[in-house]
């Protein structure tokens, strides 16, 4: 077994060398956990997460390059489908070797039934290494209202079951006395001996309706492996459902305790909340076995944790949730302007493993998503990364409270498509052709609709620093901004082009806006003059569409004034371009 660990955030590799043989029953390293899969049999309990049988195939081709000890292929029983399901498994993955001799064991499960166990042993018998996994209930209350039994009757049928298996030429059999977590300890000692006596090799113990607190499911682990006759001869198991949250939690509690098989699904996906989830049981294993858990370890390769998750979640439709531990979107993203400052200088600040350690791959190496939490490290990094540089703090200064202004809107973060955006409409290629003495954008507003005519208030601040305010009409809420900057600005412009497009998806998307703009011929232009044939082409970034387009319109507008101001400065006329407001046509325009 290979473990290494730098810093508080360890990265940990799996030998699959150090895998002891398998051995039903018995397990030669007493550290070396068993990860018992049932994705494909509890977790296609889900409601709705029903899979084709190719689709069974390839996630358990999956689990094998996961490492998985044990896959529990389905129910065969349960319909045609799914007997010929696990039996192609059982066929084709159980007999798959690799160069240690690891192949993994394929697993069907059956009720306390002969012709269950028949049909299971017949579909998992093709396999290299097949395993009967059977049951029935011994908790009271199942016992009473569901089995209408009594425990003697329970334990006789525990025992035929185990003992029909065994006959089958079965020599791997598990058994779980479903419900433990709410049955007599007293009893499951009765019943759990009895069937070791009768020939099983493993002792699931299922928390079946997630009752039990970690100390109480340890604790019963703990007294079953001490009170139960023939305990030494098998392996106990673990299966925790998440009813209360604890699935996890309680399935460390029973290997703190002594049991060296965990029964988990990839998401924890399965009845009801669902399952103990494999990759938060490997990976705690993996990363606290030494120090908190006696030793313990597993044969997993979790560079192919993130791939199977994303296979589970496409096959079954089980989107795993944002805030998922190990494989939700955001485990390794970072949006607090403290916690990216910190993942800037030292990774092993806020994340204990790495991400490619589970074989995900991230874009900024960080793992920082820009939101309205970010601050100006994170920011100006991500500018950086993107060959996007500021000459002076001030530039940036502006550009940060764009930002912020455009993160607060945003509810799924501040893309890089966003951010270039952004960095064009001010200080980019386009940006930068943008002269001190031109016209500032201050504010829009804009009032529209079907009760009214549009109306558009625009206020910039001038060359020489004053700050004006129009209102205007328009035939939409575009054209009426435009004709109030027109008031302002005072140049005759005829728009030869608009369009708009989201740089991002969502409602809440940033909008870019891209015009193109002449000056008017009506108002008489200076003898060869290039200011009146010559295309001035703008761009403008916002969440809002009206401001995007008043950016843009702006932005190319003093383009047009740069050019007039350096024709009258070789005529020797004044450098202030104005004229009368010209009512030019925006028909593009209007219709926003």
């Amino acid at each position: 077994r290979t473990t290494t660990r730098h810093a508080a955030r360890s990265q940990v590799l799996v030998n699959s060398a150090s895998r002891p043989e398998y051995i039903p029953g018995l397990i030669s390293d007493p550290n070396y956990v068993r990860i018992f899969d049932t994705t494909l049999r509890d977790g296609e309990q889900s409601p709705g997460a029903t899979l084709t049988s190719n689709e069974k195939l390839d996630i358990a081709k999956k689990l094998t390059a996961l490492g998985v000890d044990i896959i529990e292929a389905g129910f065969p029983i349960a319909s045609n489908d799914d007997f010929n399901a696990v039996s192609r498994i059982a066929k084709e993955v159980g007999n798959m070797v690799d160069d240690t001799g690891y192949s993994p064991v394929i697993c069907g499960l059956s009720r306390a039934a002969k012709r269950d166990i028949e049909v299971a042993w017949d579909a998992v018998r093709h396999a290299r290494r097949p395993r009967v996994h059977t049951f029935i209930a011994t908790s009271e209350i199942h016992m009473k209202d569901k089995l209408r039994m009594t425990q003697d009757e329970v334990v006789a049928k525990a025992i035929e079951a185990v003992s029909f298996a065994k006959s089958l030429g079965c020599e791997d059999i598990e058994f779980s006395p479903e419900d433990a977590g709410r049955s007599d300890p007293e009893f499951l000692y009765r019943v759990l001996g009895a069937v070791i006596e009768a020939g099983a090799t493993t002792l699931n113990i299922p928390d079946t309706t997630g009752w039990c607190l970690p100390n109480e499911f340890g604790g019963l682990i703990a007294m079953l492996r001490e009170n139960t006759p023939g305990a030494d001869k098998v392996v106990f198991s673990t299966h925790c459902q998440n009813d209360l949250g604890l699935s996890t939690a309680n399935s460390l509690a029973g290997v703190a305790n002594g049991a060296r098989q965990v029964e988990c699904t990839i998401n924890g996906i399965g009845e009801r909340a669902g399952n103990a989830s494999l990759e938060e049981v490997v990976m705690a294993i993996a990363m606290k076995g030494d120090t908190q858990l006696g030793g313990a370890y597993t044969g997993i390769s979790p560079i192919h944790i993130t791939s199977t998750s994303r296979m589970v979640t496409q096959y079954s439709g089980m989107v795993v949730q944002p805030h998922k531990a190990i494989v939700g979107a955001n485990a390794f993203q970072h949006e607090s302007g403290i916690h990216q400052d910190g993942m800037l200088k030292s990774k092993a600040t806020y994340e204990i493993m790495s991400p490619e350690t589970i074989g995900l791959s991230r874009e900024d190496d960080a793992g920082i998503a820009l939101g309205k939490h970010s601050g100006r490290h994170a920011v100006r990094t991500r500018m950086t990364s993107l060959g996007l540089q500021f000459t002076t703090n001030e530039e940036f200064d502006s550009f940060f409270e764009r930002f912020k202004t455009v993160a607060e809107r945003r509810k799924g973060g501040v893309a890089d498509e966003d951010m270039e955006a952004l960095y064009n409409d001010g200080f980019g290629v386009a940006g930068g052709e943008r002269q001190d003495k031109s016209w500032h954008l201050q504010d829009v507003q804009v009032v529209c609709g079907t009760m009214g005519l549009p109306t558009a208030t625009v206020r910039m601040v001038g060359p020489d620093g004053v700050e004006r305010i129009e209102s205007c009409v328009g035939t939409g809420p575009v054209d009426a901004a435009y004709k109030a900057v027109d008031r302002i600005v005072r140049v005759g412009t005829i728009l030869t082009q608009y369009d708009v497009s989201s740089v991002t998806d969502g409602i809440d998307a940033l909008a870019t806006t891209t015009i193109a703009l002449k000056r008017s011929g009506s108002l008489g232009e200076e003898e060869g003059s290039r200011s009146g044939t010559r295309s001035f082409r703008g761009a403008g970034s916002d969440t809002d569409i009206v401001v995007s387009s008043v950016r843009a319109y702006v932005h190319a507008l003093n383009k047009l004034i740069a050019v007039i101001s350096s024709e009258r400065r070789k005529n020797g006329a004044s450098t202030e371009a104005e004229e009368d407001t010209s009512e030019a046509p925006r028909e593009a325009a209007a219709a926003a």
